[in-house]
């Protein structure tokens, strides 16, 4: 227990635990039970699926079919992972470094260009700022599978298609991405700051890129990963631009594996299994300038 302390005017006062909340606004102990089987609760939600993937990619078709779905059963790995990597003639893991490879280079452009439009629009007064903000607004509300079709003409005619720009260009402009930099470049960067920097003799440029993007970092973190995942699950622009099998993400891969006459479903669940380790070693790694990227444009400063 905290020892009672004193204010110099001779008051008493219990401090408080660190990493708890002061006695006079800390939750009663039953909210705190019901908080903890609430987050209990969520987290087996979030972690069932993961589960039962792992439990399909060790079975066969018969034992998927004969066997308990949430119990593991001859562990059958091996002979999964020799069947997805016979069906697709050695390409998966090439399939998984495409991803890789379009996730990162979108993630990257995208970012830069997201942080880059954003703190034009939240710093900068120019004419048409009002309607190039309600554009961007309005890009939010439009469904990408509905600009798919008109990307594949565009790029079909100035010859793109069927290769990585295909999908690297699309993946890159991302709305979302402009209005989250605008957000944090209003709140994170101060004004006093770029104005001593003009004063100081610093040009346009040399803000942006050694103190406006070094303040956004944890904010950059954040669209990053947006961007990533978005590129990383997107099917139906691939499905449209890329033809040849060397070009394919993973996601594609494994979708031809099932529409394959009687597909081997565990080797499938074993690919889609191995084809998602990127993505959590990237948040898990990058989880700390997550969390407090989307802290950034929460509070002012």
């Amino acid at each position: 227990m905290s020892k009672v302390k004193y204010f110099p005017d001779g008051r008493a006062y219990t401090p408080s635990i660190e990493g708890m909340p002061v006695r006079s606004v800390a939750p009663s102990t039953a909210a705190r039970w019901i908080t903890v089987g609430v987050l209990l609760l969520v987290l087996v939600y979030f972690l069932f699926p993961i589960y039962w993937l792992v439990v399909a990619s060790t079975k066969t078709n018969a034992q998927l079919l004969g066997t308990p779905g949430l119990a593991f059963d001859e562990i059958n790995v091996v002979t999964n992972y020799n069947t997805l990597i016979e069906w697709t003639k050695g390409d998966f893991w090439r399939w998984v470094a495409n991803s890789v490879f379009y996730s990162t280079v979108a993630g990257v452009l995208g970012t830069l260009l997201s942080v880059s439009a954003g703190y034009a629009m939240a710093k900068f007064v120019f004419p048409g700022k009002g309607f190039t903000l309600a554009l961007i607004m309005s890009g939010l509300l439009m469904p990408a599978a509905l600009l798919t079709i008109p990307l594949y003409l565009i790029f079909h005619n100035i010859g793109l298609t069927n290769t990585v720009w295909a999908i690297i260009i699309p993946s890159s402009i991302s709305p979302f991405g402009v209005f989250l930099g605008r957000v944090y470049a209003q709140s994170s960067v101060p004004t006093e700051l770029i104005e001593a920097a003009r004063i100081d003799g610093a040009g346009e440029a040399r803000i942006f890129f050694t103190m406006v993007l070094r303040i956004l970092a944890p904010a950059m973190v954040t669209i990053f990963l947006f961007i990533f995942v978005a590129t990383w699950n997107n099917f139906l622009l691939p499905q449209m631009m890329v033809t040849t099998s060397d070009l394919k993400p993973v996601t594609l891969g494994l979708y031809g594996m099932m529409s394959y006459f009687n597909p081997q479903r565990g080797a499938v669940m074993l690919g889609a299994l191995l084809g998602v380790i990127p993505l959590i070693v990237l948040f898990l790694g990058l989880q700390k300038y997550w969390q407090s990227g989307l802290a950034a444009g929460s509070v002012k400063g």
